[in-house]
Parts: structure tokens; C-alpha cells; sequence
């Protein structure tokens, strides 16, 4: 096999192997089993030796994450990233790790995340996350209850105020993210929502009920990303990473200029150009859901309809295959959940998605998918487009 060059540039990279961990309800596992099952699975579905890996991408997992991390796969990486920017984490290092390839100092590389969130408030190991912290800026804001959960919920109240999205709308996000839940078998919750279920349920942080708020769950997921020399010895055919981008906003409300608007608008806006591709050419779209409200405005800001258009736009259903695999409100949602959107988009091209399978109007699998991930409180985004071509 070829070795790194950094005379190499401008290589295609491909994702050539992806897997989930045992995901829902994993009482009897650590995070870091979760993250060597599914590294495991990903390498066997690559068709590739584990010894072509050179790099290592991973987050939220002891002191010095990738180090420990690749220390318990048996992995020695020339190449790491532990960028962290909470849900948007995957698509920023799957960004990172193609432009690494592509320049040729790497040649293959794991991004790789476990956690077992609701086995450890189950046991006691932990408690439910109020605030992300007090310190630095945070510390303007968390005495007076700003929460993660009311941040979105403040930001949906605007978007409500500003362009009459209603309750009914942001309801019927968390409706559908369980029909497509229905028909996976890997999905935590697959019992059919209604709208009035939706908003009758216990309030959490108004407009937010229980329901407009993702599930907690265990679970990992790994994806394998590889320059295209490898593609010839993978088993799976390529799924190619087509255009990427990334962006900040803020971290405090008071300097977020507006509610309405995400860091996918910028993130989404650059991964298109860079693609080639417009988002009317897109299949489906793979979008980080903590809140019903964060699927409604990431459409929006990546173009799939204009400002303030989200709600009757999530209305028309089927216009555009969205969170096939139920989503974090219904599939699952173990913390950082972007990497679970690359293996979901990557399923879809390659016609192997467990549950619902998008087809195109002439009965061909999809061409073209994007993965959107938002984290922390809409302050950062990463947005992956991947092609099957």
C-alpha cells in the first residue's frame, strides 16, 4: 500500500468504512468499550487492515482524548485531532481529517466516539447537565437559569415571534423523526407521536415539551475516512466527502446577533460551494436534533427554504428525506451525536440504511446526502456533503 507523501495533495478521500457501537440501552459496557466495538465494526466493513490507519479524531473521553483513546484501540497515529465544539464535533473533524488526507499527511483516518450518558445517570455515576459551566463569559448568564435547553427554547420563541412558526410546527418535527424511528430496528423509542401528544406532554423549557427534546441513550459510532488510492481494497463501494465547512458564532445570548439564525448558514453556504452541488441537487439531510426547533432553522439556514418559511416547509411531507433514521428525538442520542449523521448519510448512498431507505423518483438509490451538525447552543457548526459519484 502507497505510504504518506505530503507530495500528494489534492487526493479525493472517501469514507470506506462506518458502524455503530451496541446503542439504546447499554448497561453493561464502559464508554471506552463502546468506542472499540465500533471502531472494530468499522474497520471490518472497510475490508481494510488496521495497520493503513494513521490518524485518529476523537472527543469527550478523559484527559487527553485522542491520546487515551488510541492507546486503548492499540492504535499509534501520526496524525489526531480532538477538536471539540459539542455536537458539531464529527462533521468539523471529518472536515479536518479529509483536508489532512487530501495534503497527504495522512492516509487513513478513525473518528471514533462511545458514551454511555444514560447508563451512568441510571446508576448514579452522574447527574443530568444543567450548565455547561461558570466560568468566563458563562458567568454573565448561568445565575440567572440560563440552561442549554432554555437557550434553544428562548431562540425558538423568537423564531415563533418573528415569522409565526407555531407550536403545531415545531411539534410535527418530533412526529416525524418517530415515523422514520418506526421502521428502524436499532431505534430506543419506535411507538408512533402524535402532534397533540407532542404538546400535551410535561413542559421542560417553554415552548419545549418533553417531546420537542432528544432522548438520552448509550451508544458509539465510528466512521473511516481513507485517500483514494485505498478505495480498490475497501469492500464496500466509496462514499466520497464532496465539500465541507465550519463556523463559531458566539457563546454567550447576548452577543448571538440572531436567534433565527444558525452557524449553518455559513457552514452550509461553504460546504455547497465547495461541493459543487446545490441544495435542491440534495437527496437527504442528516441534521443535529436536540430540539425540534434546531431541524426547523438548520433547513432553513442551508437553503432548503427561505428565512422563515421552516414551518410550512417541515408541513409538506416528503419534500425532502430528513433524519431517516429517527433522529436524536427518537433513534438515539448518547451526547455528541454528529458522527451517528455521517454513519446515517453514508448508510443511505450505499442502499444499506436498516429501517427507511430513500429511493429517487426513478426507484435508484440517492446520489447526494448532506450531514449538519450543531453544537453547544447554536454556536457552532459543521456541515459534511457526500456523494456517491
Amino acid at each position: 500500500m502507497p505510504t504518506t507523501s505530503r507530495n500528494r495533495a489534492g487526493r479525493r478521500v472517501a469514507v470506506v468504512g462506518i458502524s455503530l457501537s451496541d446503542c439504546g440501552r447499554v448497561d453493561e459496557a464502559t464508554p471506552y468499550t463502546l468506542h472499540a466495538q465500533a471502531a472494530r465494526r468499522a474497520l471490518a466493513d472497510s475490508g481494510l487492515d488496521r495497520s493503513v490507519i494513521d490518524g485518529l479524531a476523537s472527543a469527550g473521553l478523559g484527559t487527553l482524548a485522542p491520546v487515551e483513546v488510541a492507546e486503548y484501540l492499540g492504535l499509534r497515529p501520526r496524525w489526531v485531532d480532538s477538536t471539540a465544539v459539542g455536537g458539531a464535533t464529527w462533521e468539523v473533524m471529518a472536515a479536518h481529517a479529509a483536508d489532512a488526507i487530501a495534503a497527504g499527511h495522512a492516509n487513513a483516518v478513525l473518528l471514533v466516539y462511545g458514551s454511555t450518558a444514560r447508563a451512568d445517570i441510571k446508576a448514579r455515576r452522574r447527574t443530568a447537565n444543567l450548565s455547561f459551566g461558570a466560568r468566563g463569559p458563562l458567568q454573565f448568564e448561568v445565575p440567572h437559569g440560563h440552561t442549554l435547553i432554555a437557550k434553544y427554547a428562548m431562540a425558538a420563541r423568537r423564531h415563533m415571534h418573528e415569522y409565526g412558526t407555531t407550536l403545531e410546527q415545531l411539534a410535527e418535527v418530533a412526529v416525524q423523526a418517530r415515523a422514520n424511528a418506526a421502521l428502524n430496528p436499532e431505534a430506543m423509542f419506535r411507538e408512533p407521536i402524535t402532534v397533540d401528544e407532542v404538546l400535551d406532554g410535561p413542559m421542560i423549557a417553554d415552548p419545549f415539551t418533553k417531546l420537542h427534546c432528544c432522548i438520552r441513550s448509550d451508544g458509539g459510532a465510528a466512521v473511516l475516512l481513507a485517500a483514494e488510492e485505498y478505495v480498490p481494497d475497501t469492500a464496500k463501494a466509496p462514499v466520497w466527502i464532496l465539500g465541507t465547512g465550519e463556523h463559531v458564532s458566539h457563546t454567550t445570548m447576548s452577543q448571538w446577533e440572531d436567534f433565527t439564525v444558525s452557524p449553518a448558514a455559513v457552514s452550509g453556504r461553504l460546504a455547497f460551494e465547495r461541493a459543487g452541488v446545490r441544495p435542491e441537487e440534495i437527496d437527504l439531510a442528516e441534521i443535529y436534533d436536540a430540539f425540534t426547533y434546531m431541524t426547523l432553522v438548520t433547513l432553513e439556514d442551508l437553503g432548503f427554504c427561505a428565512k422563515g418559511e421552516g414551518g410550512p416547509f417541515i408541513e409538506e411531507k416528503g419534500r425532502l428525506p430528513v433524519n431517516t433514521d429517527g433522529g436524536g428525538l427518537s433513534a438515539c442520542h448518547p451526547g455528541m451525536r454528529g458522527l451517528f449523521l455521517l454513519v446515517e448519510a453514508v448508510r443511505q448512498l450505499r442502499g444499506e440504511a436498516p429501517g427507511l431507505q430513500v429511493r429517487r423518483a426513478d426507484g435508484s438509490l440517492p446520489e447526494l446526502a448532506v450531514a449538519s451538525g450543531t453544537g453547544g447552543w447554536f454556536c457552532s457548526s459543521g456541515t459534511v456533503v457526500l456523494g456517491r459519484g
